[in-house]
């Protein structure tokens, strides 16, 4: 028998001591109250990228994302915006923003044009097509809504909702 093969002729490794997967380490690090579950930012990182999983599996079926929703949202009232002011409110830095709304314009959901309060500067407006697509996301976006409410409860999800704009009121000054 080779040296180090086990009785049925398979190499024997040594014991290597099992890993915990990522979410037990981050569950574990949250209970104990210490590492990164002690950190504000990164509890809500972890809620952050929680709702948004479901609410990218909502968009999916219409190929949006996350930010090209935040996009289109933030375009539904019809104003049209600068894309200083949108990159504030789809939360995105300029060089992604202009990336997403130069993908959404290919596919003519949104377009560029003159501010109606300054014609010198360029803003972006939702097209016919974007009002549409923004329609039809409605119903899944509802349901991902009410997914949250049925797991997290709806009293504690306006509460935290409201505490959340507080928060940000409070941070941003």
């Amino acid at each position: 028998m080779v040296s180090g093969a086990d009785e049925g002729g398979t190499t024997a490794r040594p014991a290597v001591p099992a890993q915990a997967p990522a979410a037990t380490r981050e569950v574990r690090d949250a209970e104990a109250g210490g590492g990164l579950g002690a950190s504000l930012a990164y509890l809500l990182s972890r809620a952050e990228r929680s709702v948004n999983r479901g609410l990218s599996a909502a968009l999916a079926a219409e190929e949006v994302t996350v930010e090209q929703w935040r996009i289109l949202q933030a375009l539904a009232d019809g104003r049209g915006h600068s894309m200083g002011d949108l990159a504030g409110a789809a939360l995105m830095p300029h060089p992604t923003l202009t990336k997403a709304v130069d993908r959404l314009v290919e596919r003519a959901v949104v377009y560029r044009g003159h501010d109606p309060a300054d014609r010198r500067k360029v803003a972006v407006f939702l097209a016919n097509r974007g009002s549409e697509l923004l329609s039809r996301l409605e119903a899944g976006i509802a349901e991902h809504h009410r997914a949250i409410l049925a797991t997290y409860g709806a009293v504690r999800t306006e509460r935290l909702m409201r505490d959340l704009e507080h928060l940000v009121r409070s941070l941003d000054g």
